[in-house]
């Protein structure tokens, strides 16, 4: 059948991966360092990839193609989130060290971890844990310990680090964070996002999720620039 569909141009794409990222059906995959649509059926033609797209190498096109199969689609997206609980032993969750007041900016070096559990990642992470009671949880930008050389030091120590791009992950962190914070005695969050408007995202949904978790959670919001210098908190 004819029909919208999204064409991918290998001379402009960068290789970032961004609009694998945005595709919510698994349409695009990278091979080689480049972005292809893996599967026409997969591909619903609404173009959530275009805006994720830095160099403008997705487009529509008319052309012969499958229809969009959503049952397909449906039943990977099933197998994926499977795969990701029950089949993933870097998503074990673990704990690395033992709670403890946060450091001062003065106290222990740069180099020495501050890493309290495992996993880091937003969507990894559970929803209850021992290592959340009565401790303070550090929400971040994953960009930040890049921009900051002493994030371990100055905001990762006595902290539960949780850390996510809601550009890249493509999705609202507000449900799971307000799952965590309803169902642990977390005392403080702490934000620390980059000076860019995506990072937008993230301290809006620590705020809705505070608000939604019914409980009076103070939030403080550290804000950095690209050059890793701390704007406001």
């Amino acid at each position: 059948m004819i029909r919208t569909i999204i064409h991918i141009d290998e001379e402009k794409c960068n290789g970032c991966g961004a609009c694998a990222a945005a595709c919510h059906e698994g349409a695009i995959g990278m091979i080689g360092g480049k972005a292809y649509l893996l599967r026409d059926d997969y591909c619903d033609g609404l173009g959530d990839c275009l805006p994720a797209c830095p160099t403008g190498a997705i487009t529509f096109e008319e052309r012969e193609a499958a229809p969009y199969d959503q049952a397909a689609v449906e039943q990977k997206r099933a197998e994926k989130a499977q795969a990701a609980v029950q089949g993933c032993p870097g998503s074990a969750a673990r704990v690395l060290r033992a709670k403890s007041a946060p450091a001062s900016p003065a106290a222990g070096t740069a180099e020495e971890s501050q890493l309290a559990q495992w996993p880091v990642q937003i969507k990894l992470v559970p929803t209850q844990a021992p290592w959340y009671e009565g401790t303070q949880v550090l929400v971040a930008a994953d960009c930040a310990a890049y921009a900051y050389a002493a994030f371990h030091r100055d905001f990762m120590a006595g902290r539960v680090t949780l850390v996510g791009c809601p550009k890249l992950d493509g999705v609202d962190y507000a449900e799971k964070l307000a799952a965590i914070f309803r169902a642990n005695h977390v005392s403080r969050v702490t934000v620390v996002r980059m000076d860019v408007p995506c990072c937008g995202g993230l301290e809006s949904a620590v705020r809705r999720a505070a608000e939604a978790s019914g409980k009076a959670l103070k939030v403080e919001v550290v804000t950095l620039s690209t050059a890793g210098e701390v704007l406001s908190r």
